[in-house]
């Protein structure tokens, strides 16, 4: 009771921010980067080093209305067809520009729902980006499967094209819940999907499951989360559900006033948390649970825990390419984000160009307090000789931001000569203080709840 008042009177519940899979956030991303910047960039990587592919298909069967991403409903194959063709142009040109010997470490299809993809338009996609990029040795092939929109022959194409890890999407498994966020799955087609992923040797798989969610209880959450424990799963995402109707007008369906508190969503939180620790799993960041045997586990361990647009990661790749309508590319020297609408980036492609239509050239500050917000979510901790060696921070400007930080957060941050920490008790905050060190405008968009 003493720890939720002082989180009261620091802001939690109140607070909106980032949170923080990319610095600067994408709100401060500008026109100013442009298609010869992401080919100038993709031109400098190294020959022979390994970098990470995100692929976007932003097609679903149906909307589901508490999803924010950028996708678009369809019920006939032909515009996927059509899209996919689009793809395949891109990985050509994105070929023709890499330099030799680049292989992947990472390759991840997202969207939508890329396994509304017809079996014969998975594997040939597949064996595009292979023949644009192969894959190095270790690497990771993820995909993230709709259980209500997969079947023998598509898993059969993935798994035959070398899909290692697959991801399902949960949200809740209550009904009344699934009908009023537009997403109706139930238990039994969820698990006949991880038994086919299972089934053909795809040895790792991920899940997503979301609180905060209208009607959503202690006892319904964790109703949810034994039943998600049923099958299995390596590595689990909690994410809060972020209600941003003015950036998602389809989560104008989802009744608001069925919502929620802010303090509710943290015992939901809570919950759901005990029950997966209970299970075994590690806790990773903010919000992730892996087995110890999973990477993200080994890599928190290892100190090597990174985060992108995906969330947490164990990719100590360089450069994230993104290929497809929004997709984001992160790179050393900046952000690269493709035309989001599939009509503007479909006409740059079949005119040969990128359709990269804004980003962020990233300044020496940038790089640094990116590395400083990144620790803070990935390790709870950051390191002054890290930031002095590796930006060449200045030791008496890192102390003053690390001493404002704590007279504003009093007791929930720890101050030593080695740096600044978040304590237990202090986790939730996390994102609050990371916004601390972030200096940009936040006023330039409306972001999610705190907690």
């Amino acid at each position: 009771m003493e720890q939720e008042s002082q989180l009261t009177r620091l802001g939690l519940f109140d607070a909106r921010v980032p949170r923080y899979t990319s610095y600067p956030t994408a709100p401060h991303f500008s026109h100013a980067v442009g298609a010869a910047d992401f080919t100038r960039w993709i031109e400098a990587i190294p020959e022979g080093s390994s970098i990470s592919l995100y692929m976007h298909v932003p097609f679903c069967r149906r909307l589901c209305w508490f999803c924010a991403c950028r996708t678009q409903g369809t019920q006939s194959d032909e515009p996927v067809r059509a899209y996919a063709e689009t793809l395949l142009a891109e990985l050509k040109m994105l070929r023709a520009h890499l330099a030799p010997g680049v292989t992947l470490s990472r390759l991840h299809w997202g969207g939508g729902t890329p396994t509304l993809m017809p079996a014969d338009m998975m594997r040939r996609l597949a064996a595009a980006v292979f023949e644009a990029v192969p894959m190095g040795e270790g690497a990771e092939f993820s995909v993230e499967i709709d259980p209500n929109e997969i079947d023998a022959a598509r898993m059969d194409a993935l798994a035959e094209s070398g899909m290692n890890r697959a991801s399902i999407g949960v949200q809740d498994f209550d009904p009344q819940i699934q009908g009023v966020i537009g997403r109706d799955q139930s238990y039994e087609v969820t698990k006949a999907a991880v038994d086919m992923i299972r089934t053909r040797g795809v040895a790792s798989l991920n899940a997503d499951i979301l609180y905060g969610l209208p009607h959503q209880t202690p006892t319904k959450i964790a109703d949810s989360v034994q039943k998600l424990l049923s099958l299995g799963p390596d590595r689990v995402a909690l994410y809060g559900y972020a209600h941003v109707p003015w950036m998602a007008r389809r989560q104008t369906m989802i009744p608001s006033d069925h919502l929620p508190t802010p303090q509710e969503r943290l015992e939901l939180f809570e919950t759901a948390r005990q029950l997966f620790t209970a299970d075994g799993y590690d806790e990773i960041g903010i919000d992730h649970f892996a087995l110890p045997t999973d990477g993200l586990a080994r890599a928190q361990k290892a100190g090597q825990l990174r985060r992108n647009f995906q969330g947490y990661t164990d990719d100590l790749a360089e450069a994230l390419v993104g290929m497809g309508a929004s997709s984001i590319s992160r790179f050393p020297q900046g952000y690269a984000q493709n035309a989001p609408a599939t009509g503007a980036h479909t006409g740059a492609i079949r005119e040969g160009r990128f359709s990269t239509s804004r980003g962020h050239a990233f300044t020496a500050e940038d790089k640094m307090r990116a590395r400083l917000i990144e620790a803070l979510m990935c390790d709870f901790a950051v390191s002054t000789a890290e930031l002095v060696r590796d930006f060449g921070a200045d030791p008496a400007e890192l102390a003053r931001l690390f001493a404002d930080c704590a007279a504003k957060f009093e007791d929930m941050v720890t101050l030593t000569p080695e740096g600044l920490s978040i304590p237990e008790k202090a986790r939730p905050l996390t994102r609050m203080i990371a916004r601390h060190f972030d200096a940009y405008d936040l006023s330039k968009a409306g972001h999610s709840s705190a907690i």
